[in-house]
């Protein structure tokens, strides 16, 4: 039984060693291990994660991330095409795809940085410098999404209130990281993304930035009210129209009505005249009298007058 006790306790001593010696080693999900011995790399670099074994002392385990690292560049002043300068900050995301090159070519993440600062910083200086400031700042010919009508159509750069951009900035910076991804992979790096984080113009460019965007939402605001004072009038115009239309059809029934109205009142008389004519004659008289005679009225009419039939009447 004491045998066994001290064999147990010479392997759990063992292990233990093992442990303290650096024999037996980890390796997380986000991780990578470059075994080096002496200083020189033995072997592919590890990727499976768990538990691996190694010659204490002699070799060593070197860790790198397998995760999407984060690469964030100086800004620098750059002139564009057109002679003038801005400050440029880039950022990328980057990951090791090749620990062995990565350890060989950079050593470590330090090192990256310091070789993605030339690299992309190259890069972003070859195309900057390629393109007007204008195709720098903005990625269409478009100035406003929406039109003051809501109208699908825009305004574009072909009009003389805008520039001209063939290019945009999303597709310069698609062409800077099509470039600087070309170079990286020699030090067992992949440039996953990049963006222009930020474009701040110098002193003298801002002013005249400052006005040219002033001077193009004058413009594209005239365009929108000459737009509006033409749909305006347009408008008035249709409601003329249909005003008039509405104002005939109103009279051309007025006038049938009436015509109708004045048949059948002509058809009335006819029937009281035909029944009592004297009786019809006699109120159409004091019709007459009615509308001709008020109490500021002095007419003056011989007697046998035949206006004054009914007032010298003694039926």
């Amino acid at each position: 039984m004491k045998i066994a006790i001290n064999i147990l306790a010479a392997i759990t001593g063992l292990v233990m060693l093992f442990f303290l010696s650096g024999a037996l080693y980890t390796i997380d999900q986000t991780q990578q291990v470059v075994i080096t011995q002496f200083g020189q790399p033995i072997g592919r670099p590890i990727t499976e994660a768990g538990l691996h074994f190694k010659i204490p002392f002699i070799r060593q385990a070197n860790y790198f991330d397998k995760r999407l690292l984060q690469w964030d560049g100086n800004p620098n002043q750059i002139p564009t095409k057109d002679k003038r300068y801005i400050w440029v900050d880039t950022t990328a995301r980057w990951k090791i795809i090749d620990a062995l090159r990565f350890m060989q070519s950079v050593t470590n993440e330090m090192g990256a940085h310091a070789r993605l600062d030339d690299i992309v910083d190259s890069a972003t200086r070859d195309y900057i410098t390629s393109h007007n400031l204008v195709e720098v700042v903005r990625n269409s010919n478009r100035l406003v999404k929406e039109g003051v009508f809501n109208r699908e159509d825009e305004i574009k750069a072909s009009d003389e209130a805008l520039e001209t951009i063939s290019v945009g900035r999303n597709a310069i910076t698609r062409g800077i990281l099509k470039q600087a991804s070309k170079i990286v992979p020699q030090y067992g790096i992949e440039l996953v993304d990049l963006r222009i984080k930020r474009i701040n113009y110098v002193k003298d460019v801002r002013n005249k930035v400052y006005e040219r965007m002033i001077s193009e939402r004058k413009r594209a605001a005239e365009k929108y009210r000459s737009e509006g004072q033409g749909k305006k009038r347009e408008v008035e115009g249709q409601i003329v129209k249909e005003l008039k239309q509405i104002e005939s059809e109103a009279y051309k029934k007025s006038q049938k009505i009436k015509g109708e109205a004045d048949a059948k009142s002509i058809v009335i008389y006819a029937e009281a005249y035909n029944r009592d004519p004297e009786f019809y004659s006699f109120l159409k008289t004091l019709d007459t009298y009615k509308n001709t005679i008020d109490g500021k009225t002095t007419i003056i009419f011989s007697p046998d007058n035949e206006y004054l039939e009914f007032f010298n009447s003694t039926k």
